[in-house]
Protein backbone atom coordinates (compact mmCIF):
# COMPACT_ATOMS: atom_id res chain seq x y z
CA UNK A 1 0.00 0.00 0.00
CA UNK A 2 1.45 3.64 -0.74
CA UNK A 3 0.32 7.03 0.38
CA UNK A 4 0.43 9.42 -2.40
CA UNK A 5 -1.86 10.17 -4.43
CA UNK A 6 -2.05 12.28 -7.80
CA UNK A 7 -4.61 14.17 -9.57
CA UNK A 8 -4.62 15.94 -12.46
CA UNK A 9 -7.69 16.54 -13.34
CA UNK A 10 -6.93 20.30 -13.16
CA UNK A 11 -5.06 20.12 -16.49
CA UNK A 12 -8.57 19.43 -18.21
CA UNK A 13 -9.20 22.37 -20.75
CA UNK A 14 -5.35 22.20 -21.53
CA UNK A 15 -4.86 18.83 -22.46
CA UNK A 16 -7.64 15.89 -22.96
CA UNK A 17 -7.49 12.24 -21.64
CA UNK A 18 -6.89 10.77 -24.87
CA UNK A 19 -4.45 13.70 -25.47
CA UNK A 20 -2.75 12.39 -22.24
CA UNK A 21 -3.37 8.33 -23.06
CA UNK A 22 -1.89 8.57 -26.35
CA UNK A 23 1.53 8.95 -24.80
CA UNK A 24 0.82 5.05 -23.24
CA UNK A 25 2.67 3.63 -26.03
CA UNK A 26 5.70 5.05 -24.97
CA UNK A 27 5.17 4.95 -21.29
CA UNK A 28 4.98 1.25 -21.88
CA UNK A 29 8.22 1.16 -23.42
CA UNK A 30 10.21 3.18 -21.11
CA UNK A 31 8.89 1.37 -18.13
CA UNK A 32 10.25 -1.61 -19.86
CA UNK A 33 13.06 -0.07 -20.60
CA UNK A 34 13.61 0.63 -16.73
CA UNK A 35 12.80 -2.68 -15.69
CA UNK A 36 15.07 -4.80 -18.42
CA UNK A 37 17.63 -1.96 -18.31
CA UNK A 38 17.83 -1.89 -21.95
CA UNK A 39 17.57 1.82 -22.74
CA UNK A 40 19.72 5.04 -22.79
CA UNK A 41 21.92 5.17 -20.10
CA UNK A 42 21.18 1.61 -18.87
CA UNK A 43 24.32 1.06 -16.80
CA UNK A 44 23.16 3.71 -14.48
CA UNK A 45 19.83 1.83 -13.71
CA UNK A 46 21.44 0.76 -10.27
CA UNK A 47 18.36 2.76 -8.68
CA UNK A 48 15.55 1.37 -9.92
CA UNK A 49 15.64 -2.06 -8.13
CA UNK A 50 17.96 -0.21 -4.99
CA UNK A 51 15.25 -0.19 -2.23
CA UNK A 52 14.18 -3.74 -2.31
CA UNK A 53 17.71 -4.76 -2.38
CA UNK A 54 19.05 -2.87 0.28
CA UNK A 55 21.17 -5.20 2.71
CA UNK A 56 20.70 -5.35 6.20
CA UNK A 57 24.04 -5.26 6.71
CA UNK A 58 24.39 -1.85 5.39
CA UNK A 59 21.81 -0.37 7.10
CA UNK A 60 23.36 -2.03 10.58
CA UNK A 61 26.22 -0.55 9.77
CA UNK A 62 24.82 3.32 9.10
CA UNK A 63 23.09 3.30 12.07
CA UNK A 64 25.88 2.30 14.39
CA UNK A 65 28.02 4.71 12.81
CA UNK A 66 25.64 7.24 12.69
CA UNK A 67 25.34 6.39 16.64
CA UNK A 68 28.91 6.68 17.36
CA UNK A 69 29.30 9.84 15.41
CA UNK A 70 26.17 11.37 17.78
CA UNK A 71 28.04 10.13 20.69
CA UNK A 72 31.07 12.57 19.81
CA UNK A 73 30.19 15.54 17.45
CA UNK A 74 28.00 18.29 18.12
CA UNK A 75 28.25 19.43 14.63
CA UNK A 76 28.08 17.02 11.47
CA UNK A 77 29.53 18.03 8.20
CA UNK A 78 28.29 17.02 5.14
CA UNK A 79 30.80 17.28 2.31
CA UNK A 80 29.29 17.26 -1.46
CA UNK A 81 27.17 18.86 -4.34
CA UNK A 82 24.57 18.08 -6.35
CA UNK A 83 23.36 14.82 -5.88
CA UNK A 84 25.90 14.41 -3.27
CA UNK A 85 23.93 16.31 -0.77
CA UNK A 86 20.43 17.44 -2.33
CA UNK A 87 18.58 14.79 -1.12
CA UNK A 88 19.78 14.15 2.07
CA UNK A 89 19.24 17.98 2.98
CA UNK A 90 16.05 17.58 1.29
CA UNK A 91 15.34 14.83 3.63
CA UNK A 92 17.08 16.23 6.99
CA UNK A 93 14.73 19.64 6.38
CA UNK A 94 11.61 18.10 5.43
CA UNK A 95 11.62 16.19 8.82
CA UNK A 96 13.38 18.22 11.03
CA UNK A 97 12.47 21.39 13.75
CA UNK A 98 11.70 24.33 11.41
CA UNK A 99 14.45 25.94 13.75
CA UNK A 100 16.43 23.10 14.53
CA UNK A 101 19.71 25.03 14.60
CA UNK A 102 18.37 27.33 17.82
CA UNK A 103 16.91 23.89 19.63
CA UNK A 104 19.33 23.34 23.03
CA UNK A 105 17.50 19.85 23.57
CA UNK A 106 18.93 18.25 20.05
CA UNK A 107 19.39 14.55 20.69
CA UNK A 108 21.31 14.79 17.33
CA UNK A 109 24.35 16.59 15.37
CA UNK A 110 23.37 19.54 13.75
CA UNK A 111 23.69 18.64 10.00
CA UNK A 112 25.54 21.27 8.06
CA UNK A 113 26.79 21.45 4.51
CA UNK A 114 29.98 22.87 2.71
CA UNK A 115 31.83 21.93 -0.39
CA UNK A 116 28.36 23.06 -2.31
CA UNK A 117 29.75 26.26 -3.42
CA UNK A 118 33.42 27.78 -3.79
CA UNK A 119 32.22 31.18 -1.33
CA UNK A 120 35.57 32.31 0.62
CA UNK A 121 33.36 33.74 3.27
CA UNK A 122 30.52 30.39 3.60
CA UNK A 123 33.98 28.71 4.51
CA UNK A 124 35.77 31.16 6.53
CA UNK A 125 32.22 31.52 8.65
CA UNK A 126 32.18 27.39 8.90
CA UNK A 127 35.48 27.47 9.85
CA UNK A 128 35.09 30.00 12.87
CA UNK A 129 32.07 27.84 14.20
CA UNK A 130 33.96 24.56 13.81
CA UNK A 131 37.08 26.22 15.99
CA UNK A 132 34.57 26.19 18.68
CA UNK A 133 32.28 22.91 18.68
CA UNK A 134 32.77 18.95 18.43
CA UNK A 135 32.51 18.12 14.70
CA UNK A 136 32.95 15.09 12.55
CA UNK A 137 32.22 14.90 8.72
CA UNK A 138 31.82 12.73 6.03
CA UNK A 139 32.93 13.67 2.45
CA UNK A 140 31.27 12.43 -0.47
CA UNK A 141 32.49 12.21 -4.25
CA UNK A 142 33.27 9.27 -6.35
CA UNK A 143 35.72 10.45 -7.92
CA UNK A 144 37.51 13.22 -5.31
CA UNK A 145 38.34 15.67 -7.84
CA UNK A 146 35.04 17.55 -8.15
CA UNK A 147 36.64 20.92 -7.54
CA UNK A 148 33.91 22.07 -5.02
CA UNK A 149 34.06 19.51 -2.34
CA UNK A 150 37.49 18.65 -3.12
CA UNK A 151 38.50 22.55 -2.18
CA UNK A 152 36.27 22.47 1.04
CA UNK A 153 37.54 18.79 1.97
CA UNK A 154 41.03 20.03 1.93
CA UNK A 155 40.51 22.65 3.70
CA UNK A 156 38.29 20.97 6.23
CA UNK A 157 40.90 18.12 6.31
CA UNK A 158 43.74 20.76 7.49
CA UNK A 159 41.54 21.75 10.17
CA UNK A 160 40.51 18.97 11.47
CA UNK A 161 43.91 17.30 11.87
CA UNK A 162 44.56 20.49 13.74
CA UNK A 163 42.22 20.58 16.02
CA UNK A 164 42.18 16.56 17.23
CA UNK A 165 45.53 15.38 15.97
CA UNK A 166 45.74 13.26 12.85
CA UNK A 167 44.65 9.74 14.68
CA UNK A 168 41.52 11.28 16.20
CA UNK A 169 40.45 13.39 13.17
CA UNK A 170 40.89 9.96 10.60
CA UNK A 171 37.74 8.47 13.40
CA UNK A 172 35.65 11.28 12.48
CA UNK A 173 36.28 11.37 8.95
CA UNK A 174 33.77 9.26 7.08
CA UNK A 175 34.65 8.69 3.06
CA UNK A 176 31.31 7.85 0.72
CA UNK A 177 33.24 7.30 -2.80
CA UNK A 178 33.49 4.37 -5.80
CA UNK A 179 34.56 1.45 -4.26
CA UNK A 180 38.18 0.93 -6.26
CA UNK A 181 39.31 3.72 -8.01
CA UNK A 182 39.58 7.35 -7.60
CA UNK A 183 41.56 10.18 -5.58
CA UNK A 184 39.17 9.66 -2.40
CA UNK A 185 39.19 6.24 -2.33
CA UNK A 186 43.65 6.41 -2.56
CA UNK A 187 43.40 9.13 0.38
CA UNK A 188 40.57 7.49 2.23
CA UNK A 189 42.86 3.71 2.10
CA UNK A 190 46.15 5.81 2.90
CA UNK A 191 44.56 7.42 5.80
CA UNK A 192 42.46 5.02 7.01
CA UNK A 193 39.32 6.25 7.29
CA UNK A 194 36.23 4.60 7.24
CA UNK A 195 34.47 4.43 3.64
CA UNK A 196 31.10 3.46 2.24
CA UNK A 197 30.72 3.01 -1.70
CA UNK A 198 28.99 5.12 -4.15
CA UNK A 199 27.88 2.10 -6.36
CA UNK A 200 28.85 2.65 -10.26
CA UNK A 201 25.34 2.04 -11.38
CA UNK A 202 24.05 4.96 -9.31
CA UNK A 203 23.96 8.57 -10.59
CA UNK A 204 24.34 11.30 -8.12
CA UNK A 205 20.93 12.84 -8.28
CA UNK A 206 19.60 9.11 -8.10
CA UNK A 207 21.06 8.02 -4.61
CA UNK A 208 19.52 9.09 -1.61
CA UNK A 209 19.07 5.78 -0.72
CA UNK A 210 22.31 4.69 -0.82
CA UNK A 211 25.16 5.43 1.99
CA UNK A 212 25.32 8.92 -0.23
CA UNK A 213 21.97 10.12 1.94
CA UNK A 214 21.09 7.26 4.16
CA UNK A 215 23.86 8.16 6.59
CA UNK A 216 23.54 11.51 6.76
CA UNK A 217 19.91 10.93 7.38
CA UNK A 218 20.26 8.12 10.52
CA UNK A 219 22.95 11.03 11.53
CA UNK A 220 20.53 13.51 12.04
CA UNK A 221 18.26 11.43 14.09
CA UNK A 222 15.69 9.80 11.38
CA UNK A 223 14.79 6.46 10.48
CA UNK A 224 16.29 5.30 7.59
CA UNK A 225 14.27 1.84 7.62
CA UNK A 226 11.08 3.83 7.07
CA UNK A 227 12.20 5.40 4.29
CA UNK A 228 13.53 2.20 2.55
CA UNK A 229 10.16 0.98 3.74
CA UNK A 230 8.60 3.30 1.64
CA UNK A 231 10.56 3.55 -1.45
CA UNK A 232 10.14 -0.61 -1.26
CA UNK A 233 6.33 -0.09 -1.31
CA UNK A 234 6.63 2.57 -3.77
CA UNK A 235 8.48 0.58 -6.23
CA UNK A 236 6.59 -2.70 -5.59
CA UNK A 237 3.51 -0.37 -6.79
CA UNK A 238 5.02 1.30 -9.85
CA UNK A 239 6.42 -2.13 -11.37
CA UNK A 240 2.91 -3.95 -11.06
CA UNK A 241 1.44 -2.15 -14.21
CA UNK A 242 2.90 1.17 -16.41
CA UNK A 243 -0.85 2.10 -17.10
CA UNK A 244 -1.59 5.65 -17.03
CA UNK A 245 -4.90 4.67 -15.01
CA UNK A 246 -3.19 2.78 -12.75
CA UNK A 247 0.01 4.35 -12.08
CA UNK A 248 0.74 7.84 -10.64
CA UNK A 249 4.29 7.76 -12.04
CA UNK A 250 3.02 6.68 -15.45
CA UNK A 251 0.53 9.59 -14.79
CA UNK A 252 2.70 11.81 -14.11
CA UNK A 253 5.19 11.32 -16.95
CA UNK A 254 2.63 11.81 -19.31
CA UNK A 255 0.73 14.91 -18.19
CA UNK A 256 3.83 16.55 -18.15
CA UNK A 257 4.68 15.38 -21.22
CA UNK A 258 1.47 16.38 -23.11
CA UNK A 259 1.78 19.58 -21.56
CA UNK A 260 4.88 20.37 -23.09
CA UNK A 261 3.83 19.35 -26.30
CA UNK A 262 0.89 22.19 -25.64
CA UNK A 263 3.12 24.57 -25.24
CA UNK A 264 3.99 24.68 -21.70
CA UNK A 265 7.94 24.70 -21.21
CA UNK A 266 7.94 25.24 -17.45
CA UNK A 267 7.00 23.34 -14.79
CA UNK A 268 6.82 25.25 -11.47
CA UNK A 269 7.15 22.22 -8.19
CA UNK A 270 4.94 24.29 -5.64
CA UNK A 271 4.84 23.64 -1.96
CA UNK A 272 3.17 25.17 0.92
CA UNK A 273 5.59 24.09 4.00
CA UNK A 274 8.45 25.75 4.34
CA UNK A 275 10.45 23.05 5.57
CA UNK A 276 10.02 21.53 1.79
CA UNK A 277 12.33 24.11 0.28
CA UNK A 278 15.07 21.37 -0.51
CA UNK A 279 13.17 18.85 -1.38
CA UNK A 280 12.09 21.07 -4.12
CA UNK A 281 15.43 21.92 -4.58
CA UNK A 282 16.60 17.93 -5.03
CA UNK A 283 13.63 18.01 -7.73
CA UNK A 284 15.30 20.81 -9.70
CA UNK A 285 18.18 18.84 -9.97
CA UNK A 286 16.90 15.36 -10.49
CA UNK A 287 14.50 17.01 -13.87
CA UNK A 288 16.72 19.78 -14.81
CA UNK A 289 20.20 17.01 -15.22
CA UNK A 290 17.70 14.25 -16.65
CA UNK A 291 15.89 15.84 -19.00
CA UNK A 292 17.77 19.06 -20.14
CA UNK A 293 19.83 18.34 -23.06
CA UNK A 294 19.81 18.20 -26.59
CA UNK A 295 18.03 21.27 -26.48
CA UNK A 296 14.92 19.37 -24.80
CA UNK A 297 13.41 19.14 -21.81
CA UNK A 298 10.78 21.10 -19.06
CA UNK A 299 12.43 23.79 -17.71
CA UNK A 300 12.08 22.95 -13.29
CA UNK A 301 11.79 25.73 -11.10
CA UNK A 302 10.19 25.91 -7.37
CA UNK A 303 8.04 28.19 -5.61
CA UNK A 304 6.96 28.30 -1.69
CA UNK A 305 3.51 29.47 -0.76
CA UNK A 306 2.07 31.33 0.32
CA UNK A 307 5.51 33.14 0.74
CA UNK A 308 5.94 33.62 -2.63
CA UNK A 309 2.18 34.58 -3.78
CA UNK A 310 3.79 38.34 -2.57
CA UNK A 311 6.39 38.02 -5.47
CA UNK A 312 6.05 35.41 -7.73
CA UNK A 313 2.13 35.33 -7.92
CA UNK A 314 1.90 37.89 -10.37
CA UNK A 315 3.80 36.58 -12.94
CA UNK A 316 2.21 32.87 -12.52
CA UNK A 317 -1.46 35.16 -12.43
CA UNK A 318 -0.72 36.90 -15.60
CA UNK A 319 2.67 36.17 -17.28
CA UNK A 320 3.69 34.11 -20.27
CA UNK A 321 1.47 31.12 -20.66
CA UNK A 322 4.17 28.73 -20.93
CA UNK A 323 4.24 27.33 -17.23
CA UNK A 324 2.21 24.42 -15.26
CA UNK A 325 2.34 24.24 -11.63
CA UNK A 326 2.53 20.94 -9.53
CA UNK A 327 1.50 21.26 -5.93
CA UNK A 328 2.88 18.91 -3.33
CA UNK A 329 0.18 19.03 -0.61
CA UNK A 330 0.55 18.03 3.08
CA UNK A 331 -3.06 17.49 4.65
CA UNK A 332 -1.89 16.62 8.25
CA UNK A 333 0.58 18.99 9.82
CA UNK A 334 2.32 17.46 13.21
CA UNK A 335 1.29 20.48 15.33
CA UNK A 336 -2.00 22.76 16.70
CA UNK A 337 -2.04 26.20 16.70
CA UNK A 338 -5.25 28.27 16.39
CA UNK A 339 -5.92 31.63 15.37
CA UNK A 340 -6.74 33.52 18.60
CA UNK A 341 -9.96 35.96 18.89
CA UNK A 342 -9.29 39.67 19.51
CA UNK A 343 -11.92 41.95 21.01
CA UNK A 344 -10.92 44.84 19.09
CA UNK A 345 -10.67 43.00 15.68
CA UNK A 346 -8.45 45.85 14.02
CA UNK A 347 -6.97 43.68 11.14
CA UNK A 348 -10.21 42.10 10.85
CA UNK A 349 -9.53 38.11 10.91
CA UNK A 350 -11.93 37.51 13.93
CA UNK A 351 -13.77 35.50 11.07
CA UNK A 352 -11.07 32.73 11.17
CA UNK A 353 -10.79 32.66 14.72
CA UNK A 354 -11.41 29.45 16.07
CA UNK A 355 -9.69 28.21 12.81
CA UNK A 356 -6.18 26.19 12.02
CA UNK A 357 -3.30 27.82 11.02
CA UNK A 358 -3.50 24.57 8.45
CA UNK A 359 -7.15 25.55 7.27
CA UNK A 360 -6.37 28.68 6.65
CA UNK A 361 -2.92 27.57 4.62
CA UNK A 362 -5.49 24.73 3.09
CA UNK A 363 -8.09 26.92 1.82
CA UNK A 364 -4.84 29.64 0.45
CA UNK A 365 -3.70 26.12 -1.27
CA UNK A 366 -7.00 25.68 -3.05
CA UNK A 367 -8.37 29.33 -3.86
CA UNK A 368 -4.75 29.48 -5.47
CA UNK A 369 -5.27 26.60 -7.37
CA UNK A 370 -8.37 28.23 -9.26
CA UNK A 371 -7.16 31.29 -9.27
CA UNK A 372 -3.70 29.84 -11.18
CA UNK A 373 -6.21 27.32 -13.14
CA UNK A 374 -8.29 30.68 -14.44
CA UNK A 375 -5.55 32.57 -15.19
CA UNK A 376 -4.58 29.37 -18.02
CA UNK A 377 -1.84 27.96 -15.43
CA UNK A 378 -2.66 23.70 -15.48
CA UNK A 379 -2.28 22.32 -12.19
CA UNK A 380 -0.92 19.02 -10.93
CA UNK A 381 -1.87 17.78 -7.38
CA UNK A 382 0.76 15.67 -5.76
CA UNK A 383 -0.35 14.59 -1.96
CA UNK A 384 0.95 13.36 0.93
CA UNK A 385 -1.00 12.60 4.14
CA UNK A 386 1.56 13.84 6.27
CA UNK A 387 5.60 14.40 6.16
CA UNK A 388 7.60 11.66 7.39
CA UNK A 389 10.15 8.76 6.90
CA UNK A 390 7.50 6.41 5.04
CA UNK A 391 5.74 8.83 3.06
CA UNK A 392 9.29 10.81 1.98
CA UNK A 393 10.48 7.41 1.17
CA UNK A 394 7.69 6.55 -1.55
CA UNK A 395 8.09 10.14 -2.88
CA UNK A 396 11.54 10.03 -3.25
CA UNK A 397 10.93 7.18 -5.70
CA UNK A 398 8.00 8.35 -7.40
CA UNK A 399 9.82 11.45 -8.41
CA UNK A 400 12.99 8.98 -9.26
CA UNK A 401 11.08 6.71 -11.69
CA UNK A 402 8.84 9.30 -13.01
CA UNK A 403 11.84 11.11 -13.99
CA UNK A 404 13.18 7.99 -15.90
CA UNK A 405 9.55 7.60 -17.80
CA UNK A 406 9.48 11.39 -18.54
CA UNK A 407 12.98 11.31 -19.99
CA UNK A 408 12.77 7.99 -22.15
CA UNK A 409 9.44 9.58 -23.45
CA UNK A 410 11.10 12.59 -24.38
CA UNK A 411 14.04 10.94 -26.04
CA UNK A 412 17.03 11.49 -24.17
CA UNK A 413 19.24 9.61 -21.71
CA UNK A 414 17.91 10.60 -18.45
CA UNK A 415 21.41 9.15 -16.47
CA UNK A 416 24.27 11.51 -17.94
CA UNK A 417 24.49 15.15 -17.50
CA UNK A 418 27.33 16.12 -20.42
CA UNK A 419 26.60 19.98 -20.05
CA UNK A 420 28.03 20.13 -16.56
CA UNK A 421 31.62 19.90 -17.79
CA UNK A 422 31.38 23.05 -19.83
CA UNK A 423 31.55 25.40 -16.87
CA UNK A 424 34.50 23.50 -15.75
CA UNK A 425 36.43 23.43 -18.82
CA UNK A 426 36.35 27.59 -18.43
CA UNK A 427 36.88 27.73 -14.79
CA UNK A 428 40.22 25.04 -15.12
CA UNK A 429 41.13 27.50 -18.13
CA UNK A 430 41.13 30.41 -16.12
CA UNK A 431 43.16 29.39 -13.45
CA UNK A 432 45.58 28.07 -15.00
CA UNK A 433 45.27 24.28 -14.79
CA UNK A 434 47.95 22.39 -16.60
CA UNK A 435 46.77 20.41 -20.05
CA UNK A 436 44.25 23.50 -20.34
CA UNK A 437 46.99 25.94 -22.05
CA UNK A 438 45.23 25.95 -25.23
CA UNK A 439 41.60 27.01 -23.93
CA UNK A 440 43.29 29.58 -21.66
CA UNK A 441 44.65 30.93 -24.51
CA UNK A 442 41.43 30.78 -26.49
CA UNK A 443 39.63 32.26 -23.56
CA UNK A 444 42.07 35.40 -22.83
CA UNK A 445 41.25 36.19 -26.52
CA UNK A 446 37.54 36.07 -25.96
CA UNK A 447 38.04 37.91 -22.86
Amino acid sequence: MIHLKIDYTKVNGFVSENEINAFQSRIDTAQKELLEETGKGNDFLGWVNLPSEIDENLLSSLETDAHEISKMAEVYVVIGIGGSYLGARAVIEALNHNFAALKSDRKSPLVIYAGQNISEDYMADLLEILDNKDYALTVISKSGTTTEPAVAFRILKNHIEKKYGKAEACKRIIAITDKSKGALKTLADNEGYKTYVVPDNVGGRYSVLTPVGLLPIAVAGFNIRKMVEGAANMQKQLEKSSSISLSPAAQYAAVRNALLEKGKTTEIMVNYQPNLYYLTEWWKQLYGESEGKENKGIFPAGVGFTTDLHSMGQYIQEGLRNIFETVLSIEKPHKNIEVPVDKDDLDGLNFISGKRIHEVNEKAELGTMLAHVDGGVPNIKITLPEINELTLGELIYFYEFACGLSGYVLGVNPFDQPGVEAYKKNMFALLGKPGFEKESEDISKRL
